[in-house]
């Protein structure tokens, strides 16, 4: 299989998850099939397993990829997780992956990345009608200052001034002419002062948060007996809906859903850093079902 993105945290994934011969396995956010493949490799059964992912060229790439007996969906992961619930599905090992890939950071027409120019668009799913354009030419001042302080977390006088000067710059229809807008505005840091900004923007297109905090409390619903969740994150609002969510559905003694497998996250070792700098923010969160 090619690889088109190198999937983070794989050891730690198969060494939490523990995938065993003959179990059943749900990825929520298969992207181009790292994880899954080697998961799969291990279970050998494809014929119950599931590969959800609501980007068309992921979903594309996994029929392609793998066995016709496997069933793939092209569909947000909450949608996934709600169709599969009302079928009676349930799973042995379930994993998901809240990172953008990197085909859809690389491709400059999906608008995901300040370092190449391209539309501002950053759909994953380009079914759906709004985009980045529309959210940094249409939104007011005031909401796009939320939107940052909320999802960017930027601080309240960074964000409104950065608002500020988006409005006065519009129309603005690139991610160059955006980052450029904001760099200029920016003190020379470690990262490039657009990554919250393009953060931020993203979460809103996606609704990625809500989608997070709408799925969590299914998923033990979807876990058989001893089954096993993995949940990768790359910021910290992603982190802490799992975290708190893992924490209070392991908390009432013998009626909890789950038992929570790591207390900390577990983040890339600095081999990985070296082959993947992606994954320098990513924290992978494990969990059981009693």
């Amino acid at each position: 299989m090619e690889k088109l993105h190198i999937p983070v945290l794989l050891s730690e994934v198969m060494a939490g998850l523990k995938p065993k011969q003959g179990e059943s396995y749900l990825d929520l956010t298969a992207g181009y099939g790292g994880h899954a493949k080697e998961i799969l490799d291990v279970t050998q059964n494809y014929k119950d397993s599931v590969l959800v992912d609501r980007d068309e060229f992921a979903a594309k790439y996994l029929e392609r990829e793998f066995p016709l007996e496997i069933s793939i969906k092209n569909t947000d992961f909450y949608n996934a997780v709600l169709q599969l619930f009302k079928c009676g599905k349930t799973f042995d090992i379930i994993l998901a992956d809240f990172g953008v890939s990197s085909p859809q950071l690389d491709m400059e027409d999906r608008g995901f990345s300040f370092k190449n120019d391209g539309p501002l668009d950053m759909r994953m799913d380009r079914r759906q009608d709004l985009t980045a354009d529309e959210i940094v030419n249409h939104y007011s001042e005031r909401e796009l200052a939320d939107i940052f302080t909320t999802y960017g977390e930027e601080s309240p006088g960074r964000a409104k001034m950065l608002a500020r000067e988006i409005v006065h710059s519009r129309p603005i229809h690139s991610t160059k002419e955006l980052a450029d807008i904001i760099k200029a505005k920016s003190k020379h840091s470690k990262i490039h002062p657009a990554t919250k900004i393009f953060q931020a923007i993203r979460i809103v297109v996606n609704d990625e948060l809500s989608e997070i905090e709408k799925t969590l409390p299914l998923l033990p619903k979807l876990l058989n007996k001893n089954g096993r969740v993995g949940i990768i994150t790359f910021h910290s609002l992603e982190d802490r809906l799992v975290k708190d969510y893992f924490k209070s559905a392991s908390s009432l003694g013998e009626e909890s859903e789950l038992q929570i497998i790591n207390k900390k996250p577990i983040t890339a070792e600095s081999m990985e850093l070296l082959i993947n700098p992606r994954a320098r923010s990513a924290k992978l969160r494990l969990a059981k079902r009693n």
